[in-house]
């Protein structure tokens, strides 16, 4: 790695940082919290292993089955079991989980977009043209 490849990495780390701080907070006022929802859109392409959950949030599996408890008190998930393996709990999106995920997906993508609307055109030009080379930062 070379000393420009790290600081680049540097500036990009604190860059979305504060595009992580900046949707946590458009989201304080929602009904559920940025990592509720962020649990509902990992359920969203169907149900997951508890396991799994927590490996991909990058907690321990006492951590998201706190999460997991308040989402099912609050109707937004259902838990079940695996059919192969019945020891092995997973969490499903209930219609009412969907809707909040929609809602607060819909709330930060207007405040995105109202951001992006005060760009000029190059940088708008510049964002598009990123997210390609974002991409492959999501890749082993």
């Amino acid at each position: 790695m070379t000393a420009s490849e790290r600081e680049l990495a540097e500036r990009l780390s604190l860059r979305l940082r504060h595009l992580v701080l900046m949707l946590r907070r458009v989201s304080a006022d929602q009904p559920i919290t940025s990592q509720q929802l962020s649990v509902l859109g990992s359920l969203e392409q169907g149900p997951r292993r508890m396991t799994a959950l927590a490996a991909e949030h990058g907690v321990r599996l006492p951590t998201m089955t706190a999460q997991v408890n308040r989402l099912e008190r609050d109707g937004l998930v259902t838990r079940g079991r695996d059919g192969a393996d019945a020891r092995v709990v997973t969490v499903r999106l209930t219609r009412t989980g969907r809707d909040h995920l929609a809602s607060g997906r819909e709330h930060r993508i207007d405040l995105l977009a109202e951001r992006i609307a005060r760009m000029t055109d190059e940088e708008r030009a510049a964002v598009a043209a990123a997210l390609p080379a974002l991409d492959k930062l999501f890749t082993p």
